[in-house]
């Protein structure tokens, strides 16, 4: 400009006032002047000397007619350049502290800041000039591989048989991290024997021998001994079963039984520790973009996982929440078998100890299970059709006293075993179970369902437990493949396609074999020929008993198909075995046509037969077509 301007400092008042004025007026005072030199701060002289190199602060003389020339500082400067360096100052802290904290995360160099969002803290520096950056988390990087430093994340629901195994069986692999959520605060010795059929035991040995051979320590067989059905009021054999042959036959160990407490401790001591987590159950669970799982757990507590099984059960919350539906009552898919039953468990000296596994007594609305489970000890069972809720009824002389009158006039062996029964070791409980889920889904993306959580059936074949473990097997097996976490919804939908048609048919001949004995049969029809006497004695010449005598022949046989077709298909290879199908379809068939009750409409009540030993979650209404078909056998 060509005119200096009068600068004003107002910092409490004014200071360092001076004249406006050309600067040729300027030179000529200067001049007039030169023999005087001004008294400038010394600050005031080095600053100018350091923005104007070529002056020499030396020369005080030269340096002062330079000031005068560049421009005139206020005596209050200092106060300005000291402000001015703190602010380096300050400003160089930020710089070594900033280089402090790379230095201290070589990874986030070595990958390169753009990938991340790096959150600066807020100074009075960036106040000042900007306003704050938006705060933003850190984002976990994602990696699908499936590798030891990153392993698959597999959370099991329920610590019950099928769990256990399944957790047993990967927790041996480096490249998965095994989790077992249980709702039980701790584990105590709770519950009877669990029967292991052959196709079971023979799955066991395969995934972990070591267990396998812990649990024939403290193993009971029934299937190298007499097993079958008694008539219920003669205590004569009715027709027996062939376990040993087809378990020979295949070199697989006989069926037989262990305390259920028993297994779950061998399990829970081969597991690595930390694995199971006790006192709070899974409540629901959500899923990430990446498949991931977010499982809620009661307490409100959440954990992520890479994979979810429900193994939590018949009123499993896993499938609740994967179906959108109740766990329990109406809606969720569990419906009322039509049965009770009483269970009891005692040390008794039974007289064909040793030369009988298990025995069912079959007669007219009921029947009754006795079985060796080992070390002098015995179960037996008490199979009632009732209504649902009947646990409640009122019983003022206990249990076994109600039993040995509803009994009343069958074999003396029912009531041996009754009489000794201490009320202490009886229980009751309604019988549920599932119609077998054909178009509803076992799977959700990561989350698969296991056990009774999908395929909860009656307990008239041992089956249950035995299911369980052949779906953990499965799942292991297709799991073990996993090199990307992107293959596991496929590989989860395997393991239902391996399981879903062997898995329901066992449902089915459960839920057949429930309704067949206590429906259809009834004590056999019999000729009795009386020493002296010309005509004999015709004893139950009823239909039903007539019925029940003309199967006598073929149930061998149709168990000989059964326990082929459990024992062949172990392995799940195959999504359904012909062979059996079309002996259960014939045999079954066959035995629904005769029990019916009604001759002229054979063909009718067949049909109902038929739908009700198939009837399917989804496709049919199991419920209602079972109910028909205990209602047509009560005609």
């Amino acid at each position: 400009s060509a005119t200096a301007h009068r600068t004003k400092a107002t910092d409490g008042g004014e200071e360092g006032t001076a004249d406006t004025q050309p600067i040729e007026e300027s030179a000529r005072a200067d001049r007039a002047s030169a023999d005087k030199t001004p008294q400038y701060n010394p600050l005031q002289v080095r600053i100018v000397a350091l923005w104007h190199p070529e002056h020499n602060s030396s020369s005080s003389s030269h340096t002062a007619t330079s000031i005068k020339q560049t421009f005139v500082l206020p005596s209050s400067y200092p106060y300005i350049v000291m402000k001015f360096t703190l602010c380096n100052i300050v400003v160089s802290v930020l710089v070594l502290d900033t280089a402090q904290a790379f230095s201290n995360a070589p990874s986030l160099l070595k990958r390169g800041i753009s990938s991340h969002h790096v959150q600066i803290p807020a100074t009075a520096l960036s106040i000042a000039t900007s306003p704050p950056p938006p705060v933003v988390e850190p984002i976990e990087e994602y990696s699908a591989a499936i590798s030891e430093e990153n392993p698959l994340k597999v959370i099991i629901a329920g610590a019950g048989v099928g769990g256990l195994a399944l957790a047993n069986s990967l927790s041996k692999n480096p490249k998965m991290q095994v989790t077992v959520v249980e709702r039980t605060d701790q584990f105590k010795r709770f519950g009877g024997p669990i029967q292991l059929a052959s196709n079971a035991l023979r799955v066991l040995e395969e995934m972990d021998k070591t267990v396998y051979d812990e649990i024939m320590e403290k193993f009971t067989y029934t299937g190298d001994k007499e097993n079958g059905i008694k008539d219920g009021i003669r205590t004569e054999w009715y027709a027996k079963f062939d376990l040993a042959s087809p378990a020979e036959a295949r070199n697989m160990p006989y069926t037989g039984v262990i305390e259920r407490p028993d297994l779950q401790d061998i399990y829970l001591k081969a597991l690595p520790e930390g694995i199971v987590q006790n006192g709070d159950g899974v409540a629901s669970y959500k899923k990430d973009k990446n498949g991931s799982i977010d499982v809620t757990l009661e307490s409100g507590r959440t954990i992520k996982g890479d994979v979810l099984i429900g193994a939590d059960g018949i009123w499993s919350a896993v499938r609740a929440t994967m179906r959108g539906t109740p766990a329990r009552g109406d809606g969720s898919g569990v419906t009322y078998s039509g049965y009770t039953v009483f269970a009891g468990e005692l040390n008794y000296d039974s007289p064909d100890n040793g030369q009988v596994g298990y025995k069912v007594y079959i007669g007219p609305g009921q029947y009754f299970v006795i079985t060796d489970i080992g070390k002098g000890r015995y179960q037996w069972y008490a199979f009632l059709a009732r209504p649902p809720g009947s646990v409640k009824d009122e019983k003022p002389e206990g249990s076994s006293k109600y039993l040995q009158d509803i009994f009343q006039g069958w074999s003396h062996e029912i009531h041996a075993i009754l009489t000794v029964t201490k009320e202490n070791e009886i229980e009751q409980r309604d019988l549920y179970d599932r119609p077998p889920s054909v178009s509803k889904p076992w799977t959700d993306g990561h989350v698969a369902l296991l056990g009774d959580g999908i395929h909860a059936m009656m307990p008239n074949l041992g089956q249950g437990g035995c299911q369980a473990i052949e779906d953990a097997f499965v799942i292991a097996e297709e799991l073990e493949q996993a090199k990307s976490r992107n293959e596991i919804t496929r590989l989860l939908n395997e393991y239902q396609n391996r399981r879903l048609i062997r898995s329901a048919a066992v449902q089915g001949l459960s839920r057949f074999a429930s309704d067949i004995i206590i429906r259809g049969f009834d004590t056999p029809a019999k000729v009795v020929w009386e020493e002296g006497k010309m005509i004999p004695r015709f004893e139950n010449f009823n239909y039903a008993g007539i019925v029940t005598k003309i199967l006598q022949p073929i149930l061998p046989i149709f168990f000989a198909v059964q326990f082929n077709f459990l024992y062949d298909g172990w392995k799940n290879r195959y999504a359904i075995d012909l062979v059996a199908a079309l002996g259960f379809l014939v045999l079954g068939g066959f035995m629904l046509v005769l029990s019916a009750g009604v001759v002229g409409e054979a063909g009718i009540a067949a049909s109902l037969g038929i739908e009700a030993l198939i009837g399917i979650e989804g496709v049919l209404d199991f419920e209602a077509l079972s109910a028909a078909f205990r209602e047509f056998f009560t005609l």
